[in-house]
């Protein structure tokens, strides 16, 4: 019974590690005319990310978060300036959720090793529940008009978090969810004008 479940677990933490794909989501304030906005900085030592944010506690990742979104930024057309008089300032923040997914079986159970194990009752009053634990991890990227400190665009990449073996495996995920973030920003061709 016991090789079952844990099996069954196993398998579990790879089919969620194999439908890994990034979940991304962008919103904007309609009252901003995104074509105005042409330079760009990251925030100075006071207008930093806050304190728990995964970035903070790490800031090898964070440089190679604004390494990717710098890349992404400048094929856009922004321009990197550490002029006070930017147009917009870019945050990005990070975050990790511990989360739970329930799994519901019905009737009979698949046989394992040399016992087969058999469930008697079936339909809505038999059967059991597994439930698996994973970590799901959070990418924000937020676009802060530098003259009023409103914030003008957020996109967020969210995913199952990946242990890696290398710096080129991360720097490869992190290069993938922020091209996908800011595939929409600034939102609408027209209201970009690039």
């Amino acid at each position: 019974m016991k090789k079952s479940r844990f099996f069954l677990h196993l398998v579990m933490v790879v089919f969620l590690a194999g439908c890994s794909a990034f979940s991304v989501m962008s919103d904007y304030d309609r009252k901003y005319d995104f074509r105005t906005f042409q330079t760009y900085r990251w925030p100075a030592e006071n207008e930093g990310i806050r304190k728990g944010d995964v970035l903070v506690e790490n800031p090898l990742v964070y440089k190679r978060v604004q390494a990717a979104v710098n890349q992404q930024l400048q094929v856009k057309g922004f321009r990197l300036t550490g002029s006070k008089d930017a147009d917009f300032i870019v945050y990005a923040h990070a975050g990790v959720k511990k989360r739970r997914t329930y799994h519901q079986s019905f009737g009979v159970e698949v046989p394992f090793g040399p016992y087969r194990w058999y469930r008697p009752w079936w339909g809505p009053y038999g059967g059991y529940t597994y439930v698996s634990y994973y970590d799901e991890g959070s990418l924000v990227i937020d676009i802060i008009d530098a003259r009023t400190k409103d914030l003008a665009w957020r996109g967020v990449a969210t995913r199952v978090v990946r242990d890696y073996r290398t710096a080129e495996d991360m720097q490869r995920d992190i290069n993938e969810a922020v091209t996908k973030i800011l595939e929409n920003f600034p939102p609408g061709a027209e209201a970009a004008g690039k």
